[in-house]
């Protein structure tokens, strides 16, 4: 049976860890915002107010516990156009139940600009726009020149494993891969994010998703190191179901805390520590027809 007062230590234990990894030497401001894109039109459509809510395979995105309750193989593929469709956004999620209790994941996420105008100065030691005499022996100013063009494009790889010690409590994690290349050159990272999802009382669903629990390592071919700050994703659902229409009524609302000094770039902020908040609503008829409304960070 489980209890609630029992996970409040190994909860402290955790955050303490995500606290004590934020924030140090080479750690880099949004180094990982690719991934806070979202995944699923329901999530979105919910304001990406999910980490409680998610019980399907794009548990592997928002909490890597809700994939303990899923009860048949799933699939989902995602693309997105943005910014006038110069971002290239595609998301694709696979999940299986192993057993009763048990499932695995797999996540793949692309992030990609292509046909990058490349420029360069025909004299780069010189200031931009001044004057000098060419090979010709024409007078020109230094201004860029297209040479070229280039892509840059950002990949990860989710592998999800989740278990279901009993049907109130569920925890999972995410060994995650990551791939990033601007131009010639590129970088590997490797993170690990760990969930879990409880109702404490009655219907009440909370989810919290400690992610790049240890700080993800991402280094480049030229040298350079970022570190990913780790965040702490925690979420509240209540979900009313009514016996006349089968209908039910699910309010969701998440909080995402970070440690990456973000100050008036975010909803609340207190010196490095910042928060943003998600709403969503959604109304869900027999499982056939939905309504959903939310609120996301900007």
């Amino acid at each position: 049976m489980f209890r609630f007062k029992s996970l409040i230590p190994a909860i402290f234990l955790l955050l303490f860890a995500t606290i004590l990894n934020a924030g140090g030497p080479g750690t880099a401001k949004y180094a990982g915002e690719f991934l806070s894109l979202g995944a699923g039109s329901r999530s979105l459509g919910m304001g990406s107010a999910f980490v409680a809510v998610s019980r399907d395979v794009t548990a592997g995105y928002w909490n890597p516990a809700g994939l303990a309750f899923i009860n048949y193989p799933e699939i989902m593929l995602m693309h997105s156009d943005q910014f006038s469709s110069l971002v290239k956004y595609d998301y694709g999620g696979f999940a299986l139940p192993v057993g009763e209790r048990n499932s695995l994941g797999l996540t793949v996420i692309r992030v990609g600009v292509d046909d990058i105008i490349k420029t360069e100065l025909p004299r780069p030691d010189l200031e931009v726009g001044a004057t000098f005499v060419d090979d010709k022996g024409q007078l020109v100013r230094n201004t860029p020149r297209e040479v070229g063009q280039f892509s840059s494009a950002d990949y990860a790889f989710f592998l999800t494993y989740a278990k279901k010690p009993s049907d109130g409590f569920a925890l999972g994690g995410n060994v995650k891969f990551l791939y990033r290349s601007l131009g010639d050159h590129s970088a590997w990272g490797v993170g690990f994010d760990l969930g879990l999802m409880f109702n404490p009382v009655s219907n009440l669903q909370v989810g919290i998703n400690f992610k790049d629990l240890t700080s993800t390592l991402v280094a480049w071919d030229t040298g350079r190191r970022e570190l990913i700050t780790p965040s702490l994703h925690t979420g509240f659902s209540y979900p009313i179901y009514f016996s006349v229409m089968g209908g039910r009524v699910q309010p969701a609302l998440d909080f995402v805390f970070r440690f990456e000094n973000r100050r008036d770039a975010a909803d609340l902020h207190v010196g490095r520590v910042s928060a943003d908040v998600n709403m969503g609503w959604e109304y869900t008829y027999q499982d056939v027809f939905s309504v959903r409304v939310g609120s996301s960070e900007v």
